[in-house]
């Protein structure tokens, strides 16, 4: 009994310690501006290439968003599918039309040129592109009418190669994307945002990579990341392996979370819990300290649901709900119901649970191997 109890003190010590990270990720994630504070100095043209894979969930909303931008200079749009079967044509060409005046661009192209299939599309739409600053932003993201402005002004220091925004996320159905939801705005957000404020992370994240052409080439162009899972965070790892900075920058975007079942909501959540942490096994391990109810509650069965147990468990709770209203007020999103955070943290933390061990994935139906690197092999 006595090791039970040293371990729920131990427990417990720690989920106290995540109340007291969650607190201040909760100030330091509301620091974050989600506009920038003046205007670009020149507006250039720009390619925003759009890789897509099947019709999901409000693709037709998301993608129109990009048609609508408040950007006077020219832009081109991009769209790529590696099948003449694929089922976002159809979306695609409904908003050409929708939007003649806009100039997009819709590549069919199959080929592969390595494990991950999306680089592979980008790399097929590499031909099209005609401006000098390039914006790669994943099919289920939505932007505000002033992106591209704010993405102009964050280039246009010469210390900087490429750009990348923070997201929001938003259940576009079933009970799986809501879950999604909540990880992304009460865990990813403000962690990511936390740890860039700390200097703790560097990262480079697939709702938005803005960079400019001439660093694109430097680096190999998109062709050198068709291998490997994670190829935002090994883009981003390139451009500053240049000397130049990858700055998270206005706006906020949103990603539309569109897993209907909570069995695709765990496997999405587990290939991104397992690609953490071959890119970062320490960090990944260290994480744990982002789970405090789960870590209370452990805490609180060990040490018999004593009144010092109970009361950790309590403050574990306050700690987040305070986070989830601090967020909703500052970035205008609604989180969904307080009674589902509690919910939503102790399934994340057994995924992560999960994520420790084995290192094969499931991506757009096809189960992969991460390798120690970071690199996608076939099974």
């Amino acid at each position: 009994m006595a090791v039970v109890h040293i371990m729920g003190l131990a427990v417990a010590g720690l989920a106290l310690a995540g109340a007291l990270y969650t607190a201040l990720t909760a100030i330091l994630a509301c620091r974050f501006r989600a506009t920038p504070d003046k205007a670009a100095a020149s507006l250039p043209p720009m390619s925003v290439l759009k890789p897509l894979h099947g019709d999901e969930p409000a693709l037709d909303l998301n993608l129109e968003t990009y048609f609508v931008q408040d950007y006077p200079a020219p832009y081109q749009l991009l769209f790529g599918v590696q099948s003449r079967s694929d089922a976002a044509i159809a979306t695609v060409e409904r908003l050409r039309a929708r939007h003649p005046e806009v100039d997009a661009t819709l590549v069919i192209d199959g080929r592969s040129h390595g494990t991950n299939a999306k680089v592979s599309n980008l790399v097929n739409m590499s031909a099209s592109i005609r401006h000098g600053l390039v914006v790669v932003s994943d099919s289920d993201i939505s932007v505000p009418p002033t992106y591209l402005r704010e993405l102009a002004v964050a280039l246009e220091p010469d210390t900087v190669g490429a750009v990348t925004c923070p997201y929001t996320g938003w259940a576009a159905r079933g009970a799986g994307s809501l879950f999604c939801a909540m990880g992304i705005n009460f865990h990813f957000l403000p962690n990511a945002l936390a740890g860039v404020a700390l200097g703790l992370v560097t990262p480079c994240f697939g709702s938005t990579i803005a960079v400019k052409g001439a660093v694109l080439a430097e680096i190999g162009g998109f062709a050198a990341f068709a291998n490997f899972l994670a190829d935002d965070y090994e883009i981003g790892r390139a451009v500053r392996a240049t000397g130049r900075r990858v700055p998270v920058a206005p706006p906020m975007v949103r990603h539309a979370c569109g897993e209907n079942s909570l069995s695709e909501w765990f496997s999405h959540e587990l290939r991104w819990q397992r690609t953490t942490r071959v890119i970062a096994a320490a960090g990944h391990a260290g994480s744990i300290i982002t789970y405090p109810i789960p870590l209370g509650l452990l805490g609180a069965i060990l040490l018999g649901f004593s009144g010092f147990g109970v009361a950790v468990l309590a403050t574990t709770v306050l700690s987040r709900v305070v986070l989830k209203w601090r967020l909703e007020r500052h970035f205008g999103f609604d989180g969904g119901s307080f009674w589902m955070l509690p919910a939503a943290d102790l399934l994340s933390f057994a995924i992560f649970l999960v994520s420790l061990f084995g290192g094969r994935v499931e991506w757009r139906g096809a189960r992969l191997k991460v390798d120690h690197d970071g690199a996608l092999l076939q099974r």
